[in-house]
């Protein structure tokens, strides 16, 4: 259970982050919703890696590069469930509006990428070393 906290806690910072910029970056600053996402997602993937890593696995064992490549690939494959959402619902559906993409890419995409980048978190990155929790999924 204190993994799941630990997780939540370093993503709920995350989030912040990654809807804070996105929200700015597509109203205020006029981008489009696409390079929006991606530039939150960057920010929100660096606060989620030092918070996991400084955190919730600060018990794992230093990995070095590696870790970071799988940890960058792990949330890339949750940006693009996300960046999926956006396109739907912006080009697909014509919800075109800033509030439609918030929507679509910080509501529905982030709750799709969460659970994969639990998993890929857990399963790939830290891999059980220094885990608090003990269940294996």
């Amino acid at each position: 259970m204190r993994e799941v906290l630990g997780f939540a806690a370093a993503g709920a910072l995350a989030y912040a982050a990654d809807l804070g910029l996105f929200v700015w970056l597509r109203g205020p600053a006029g981008l489009d919703p696409l390079t929006a996402k991606a530039l939150s997602f960057l920010a929100g993937c660096s606060v989620a890696y030092a918070g996991n890593a400084l955190g919730t696995y600060r018990h794992a064992p230093a990995r070095g590069p590696r870790r970071c490549l799988l940890f960058l690939a792990v949330n890339v494959a949750g940006a693009l469930v996300q960046l999926l959402c956006i396109t739907v619902s912006h080009y697909g559906l014509g919800f075109t509006s800033p509030r439609a993409d918030t929507v679509s890419g910080a509501g529905i995409g982030m709750a799709l990428a969460t659970v994969l980048r639990f998993w890929g978190t857990r399963a790939l990155v830290f891999r059980g070393e220094g885990r608090v929790g003990s269940w294996t999924g």
